[in-house]
């Protein structure tokens, strides 16, 4: 058995392993290239071979999620090397694996016919998740290639919007019906030789593949097999359409511990399955998601991308950022004369703004967890207000108290120390207003609330920071 901390190791040593077989090959190619040597072309052309036999054997012995990974972090030149070593059979389930902005590198690398070939080798709902990253004419040469019942099944599964469980479903199910018993059951999955993936039951449909229940694997192996399938079943099973929101169901696999689900239509006619696996990527890939929004990047990018390409995916919020900064920098130029009969308030201004951003960013992250979470709405919003303003008063007179006791030691003024922590207070306040404002207002429009939440947050704690603190100095100082 491997722990998790073993596997990040082998990873890591694999990773290297595959960079220093590339850099050897490029080094002996170099060195035999540059020597005068009879049969010069045969010696160059064996250690070439050599050196691509070593590193395509350890690719071979690789999880394709681990190759993915090692093509992630290579460059864009040594990337392509190592992909055109990947044996054509594993393609398909590579590109599956790898990151949206790297598979689009390795596909602008394959021609047609190799593109062809990589996705005929999959599912029918795993073409689902690479079809819109396939050229046109590759996509319409694949639909041809299909039977009539998986052409269908592709098309479904892209009507469906990213965020529903149709776009996360999977057709690979094994049905049976209620009226068998348990033996014929048994006699039936023995014939099928293997079971899908993450198999834990079988749904029980009639002729017309009505879901009437769900027979689980564990049921069945206990009971007396002259029992019938309709006596052992369960007929309350947990299950989704494909409209429904796929965070929900994460939620409803997280609450009721499942492994699989199944999937009906309007008329209760099974469609599909759900399985652990797919929501397992779509909490990963919701989680990074979430974080490049909080960092203000629009979308993955590949660490090798281009300069430009990269450029553009930065360019938003950090114009956003700008404007703010503009903003805060005209605050202080309200002030100037106070800052320049009072030369402490330059050095104390950035803790009063600082602290305010990092009390609202951790209001944030509740919020946007609990509207994550569904346990934050427009009923509790007004509790919601005042526990945080509660929370936010006793930080800052805390705080507040302990920068001002500073404030007055290193300056020798009470009243300095007062106003430090008048102004950390009222900040910390603001702070906390504005951090469940945001959210849930970004939310009521229609938007992430992860995304710009932490921007917009400075934005304010560093204007109003600036100003509550700089302000109550000219009150009470100048």
């Amino acid at each position: 058995m491997t722990d998790i901390q073993e596997t990040k190791e082998s990873l890591s040593a694999s990773l290297q392993q595959v960079i220093a077989l590339l850099d050897k090959h490029k080094l002996v190619e170099q060195l035999v290239h540059n020597q005068d040597m009879p049969k010069h072309d045969l010696v160059e052309s064996l250690g070439h071979r050599k050196n691509l036999v070593e590193l395509q054997r350890k690719l071979d012995s690789l999880h394709p999620a681990d190759v993915a990974y090692i093509l992630e972090a290579l460059p864009l030149e040594q990337r392509l090397d190592v992909w055109e070593l990947v044996k054509a059979e594993r393609d398909g389930d590579i590109l599956l694996e790898v990151s949206d902005a790297v598979r689009q590198t390795l596909i602008a690398d394959m021609d047609s016919e190799e593109l062809l070939a990589a996705a005929e080798q999959l599912d029918t709902d795993e073409l689902a998740d690479l079809a819109p990253d396939l050229p046109k004419d590759v996509f319409q040469d694949l639909l041809d290639s299909l039977d009539a019942q998986n052409r269908a099944r592709l098309q479904s599964a892209l009507s469906y919007s990213d965020d529903s469980v149709g776009s996360i479903m999977d057709f690979d199910i094994v049905t049976i019906r209620e009226d068998i018993t348990l033996e014929v059951a048994l006699r039936y999955m023995r014939r099928l030789g293997e079971l899908p993936d993450h198999t834990d039951k079988l749904f029980v449909v009639d002729r017309d593949d009505v879901l009437h229940g769900v027979l689980p694997l564990k049921r069945l192996v206990v009971s007396d097999l002259d029992a019938k399938v309709a006596d052992v079943m369960s007929e309350d099973a947990v299950v989704f359409h494909p409209e429904d929101i796929a965070d929900e169901a994460a939620k409803a696999f997280e609450r009721y511990d499942l492994v699989t689900a199944p999937v009906v239509d309007e008329h209760h006619k099974l469609v599909g399955r759900v399985t652990v696996d797919a929501v397992m990527d779509l909490i990963r890939e919701e989680v990074e998601s979430e974080m490049l929004s909080m960092a203000g990047l629009r979308e993955e990018e590949d660490f090798f991308a281009s300069v430009w390409k990269s450029v553009q995916n930065r360019w938003a919020w950090l114009a956003i950022n700008l404007v703010t900064a503009l903003v805060a920098s005209r605050v202080i130029g309200l002030f100037e004369g106070s800052i320049e009969k009072i030369v402490a308030l330059a050095a104390l201004m950035p803790i009063v703004a600082g602290i305010g951003g990092n009390s609202g960013n951790q209001t944030i992250t509740m919020i946007v967890r609990g509207l994550a979470l569904g346990q934050v709405a427009s009923h509790n919003m007004h509790s919601l207000i005042i526990k945080e303003m509660g929370v936010s008063l006793l930080n800052g007179l805390l705080w507040g108290g302990v920068l001002g006791g500073i404030a007055y030691a290193l300056y020798g003024n009470y009243q300095l120390g007062i106003v430090m922590m008048a102004a950390m207070t009222l900040n910390l306040l603001l702070a906390a207003l504005m951090g469940v404002m945001i959210p849930l207002v970004l939310n009521k429009v229609g938007r992430d609330p992860a995304v710009g939440s932490s921007v917009l947050i400075t934005a304010v704690t560093d204007s109003g920071g600036f100003f509550i603190f700089l302000g109550l100095a000219t009150i009470f100082l100048v």
